[in-house]
């Protein structure tokens, strides 16, 4: 078996009246992908949030690479990536004058050993607009961008946040192909999302989440050999929640 790269154990986060998590569990391994499945508003991105060191639980364990990610932040910053939802400009934690090549190659410059800048622009197509503001690219030029500094530091872990959202399907092969081979080199991939094609393609390791709670967990042949689809389960398992 792989080893253990992320475990969250019982954790919990409210915002006022809001309950995001409430007692959530999940684990994901090295060398895997890990799919995590919910409805809007089931709190995928607070947990995403949360595991990366960006917010802090109300209670519970999460440990990443082995590590308290609030208290061991310096130390996991070269380990791990993370590619926010982006919806605006500077989602990515880009200024919106800054090109794409200029970003990565001030990322790539933080770490010791980083991806080859040109040949991810190529690989994610953005070589054509890499001189291009963030604010001039397009919705799914700003998506690509996002998951090449994600993944520019090699990171051990990477933490996707609806990695495919608005890409067109040339971009969303692109985007899975990357993805496995992170899980082929042993990177531990954690990635949110509403598509349950992408779910059954790409996840080794599928959680199921539901008003802030881990419903189901497994991988996808487990959770479907009653012969029912992942959607089918998911739409059960969720029945009532917004989606």
């Amino acid at each position: 078996m792989p080893p253990t790269a992320l475990v969250v154990e019982d954790l919990s986060k409210r915002y006022g009246a809001t309950q995001a998590l409430d007692g959530l569990s999940l684990a994901a391994a090295a060398a895997q992908v890990t799919a995590v499945l919910g409805p809007n508003g089931a709190g995928k991105t607070t947990a995403v949030e949360v595991c990366a060191g960006l917010r802090t639980p109300d209670a519970g364990r999460v440990a990443v690479l082995g590590l308290d990610p609030r208290r061991h932040a310096q130390e996991l910053r070269t380990r791990i990536g993370v590619m926010p939802q982006t919806g605006g400009s500077g989602a990515a934690g880009v200024y919106p004058s800054v090109s794409p090549l200029s970003a990565l190659r001030l990322f790539a410059s933080l770490y010791a050993h980083p991806l080859e800048v040109d040949a991810l622009l190529d690989r994610l197509d953005l070589t054509r607009v890499a001189r291009t503001p963030w604010r001039r690219l397009s919705g799914g030029e700003q998506q690509r961008l996002s998951l090449a500094l994600a993944v520019i530091g090699r990171p051990e872990l990477v933490f996707l946040d609806e990695p495919t959202a608005g890409l067109d399907l040339h971009a969303r092969r692109a985007a899975w192909q990357l993805i496995r081979e992170l899980a082929a080199a042993g990177v531990a991939v954690v990635l949110t999302t509403h598509a349950m094609d992408e779910a059954e393609r790409l996840a080794d390791h599928v959680v199921i989440v539901d008003r802030g709670r881990t419903v189901a967990a497994g991988a996808p042949l487990e959770l479907t050999a009653g012969g029912r689809s992942l959607e089918d389960i998911f739409l059960t398992l969720t029945a009532g929640s917004s989606s």
